[in-house]
């Protein structure tokens, strides 16, 4: 296994703002293997282990039908054989993994995992020899689009934050009728040509609305003492989503859309500071709803704000539900190198005004060490689902 996984992982979910950990006594927790259980009824998302999937992050989702629902992990614990109380020796597909779930008859959440192999081994579903992250995927027309980003180790092995972004792209997939992803026939475009190198996460979250498929990329500018840090608005109008070049529009200060982005013109939208987070449409009050979690204190707060239209004016953040557990220290979840990232929304299972929403905890624990508080214990590194009003 890669040993610089956790590190880049890091710099990249909290985009070096949790760089530096408070250090705090540290709670016990028992390694053992992981239950998850919903209540029954509800058909509210759990993550067992099983397929040899032994946990991942990111969690983007989407329906596909009235009856399916992809998910999308990012970098994912997989091993072969029955039940596993840690991950211990574990490999670690360094890319993106699926699964799809459904409501049974009796309303109860079932998932099943499609791990791709080669020669033996578990690998990406998309880029088999190309390290990517899944974005916020979305449907135009009938064809399924999943963004990636690519990422790349960096040159200077003496940082801690050795990794750069290399690049952009979206996954097509014209005919997802298969039941086994694995099965999909699919083909990429290369988005990078069209964006700047300062878009670390370009579909943080995708919107399509009317006729553009609107995006909210975090940005992070910092040149001759000028700076801009957060998420901005971009669109690509629907009928260009296949040559994105020279289509992206970004939206400015002045409420205009422009081709190009000045980043002393652009508007910062949401003050979210997020590469992951959900912005879905709520019917019953008419509004935008923005989920992510909090930057402070190690990710211990899902947010959200909520807006008339797409460009805003937001409103300010508010709790949404209890603290995060995994990083409080009076909590057994507790450990000092926890960290929590990746709120965001799954509108696709929320009702009334009941947001499902979910967020991932990992550990800054020495990776190179098979006995590191993540790999004894199965509870963190994958999605964390709660049922909250607002």
């Amino acid at each position: 296994m890669n040993n610089t996984f956790l590190i880049r992982k890091i710099s990249w979910r909290l985009v070096l703002l949790l760089s530096c950990f408070i250090l705090l006594s540290c709670s016990t927790f028992i390694s053992g293997k992981y239950y998850a259980e919903a209540p029954p009824g509800q058909c509210l998302p759990v993550f067992p282990d099983k397929d040899g999937w032994y946990g991942g992050d990111g969690a983007y989702s989407i329906q596909l039908d009235t009856d399916r629902t992809l998910w999308l992990f990012g970098d994912t614990f997989v091993a072969c054989g029955g039940c596993r109380r840690d991950r211990v020796d574990m490999d670690v597909i360094l890319g993106t993994t699926m699964g799809v779930s459904s409501c049974s008859k009796n309303n109860e959440f079932k998932i099943q995992y499609y791990l791709s192999h080669q020669e033996g081994k578990f690998v990406s579903s998309f880029c088999e020899n190309e390290w990517v992250w899944p974005q916020d995927p979305f449907i135009v027309n009938n064809i399924l689009y999943i963004p990636l980003i690519s990422i790349a180790p960096g040159d200077k092995r003496e940082e801690v934050f050795n990794f750069t972004v290399a690049g952009h792209k979206f996954v097509r997939v014209k005919d997802f009728s298969a039941a086994d992803p694995r099965q999909w026939k699919y083909d990429f475009i290369d988005l990078t040509p069209a964006l700047p190198k300062e878009i670390s996460a370009f579909a943080a979250t995708s919107v399509v609305y009317h006729d553009y498929v609107y995006f909210y990329p975090f940005y992070v500018y910092s040149k001759e003492n000028f700076n801009v840090f957060g998420n901005i608005l971009a669109r690509i109008p629907a009928n260009r989503i296949d040559h994105p070049v020279g289509a992206v529009e970004y939206f400015y200060q002045d409420g205009t859309w422009r081709n190009h982005l000045n980043p002393r013109k652009v508007k910062v939208v949401l003050n979210a500071f997020a590469s992951e987070l959900s912005v879905r449409y709520h019917p019953t009050d008419k509004k935008w709803i923005a989920v992510f979690l909090s930057i402070e204190n190690k990710g211990d707060q899902l947010l959200y704000q909520t807006a008339d239209k797409l460009e805003g004016p937001w409103s300010e953040p508010k709790p949404l539900g209890a603290k995060v557990a995994e990083v409080d220290s009076q909590s057994p979840l507790y450990d000092k190198g926890n960290f929590c990232y990746a709120g965001k929304e799954h509108v696709e299972f929320s009702r009334d005004k009941n947001l499902v929403v979910s967020y991932v905890c990992n550990s800054s624990d020495d990776m190179q060490s098979q006995t590191s508080f993540l790999r004894r214990n199965l509870f963190l590194y994958r999605p964390v689902v709660r049922k909250v009003s607002y």
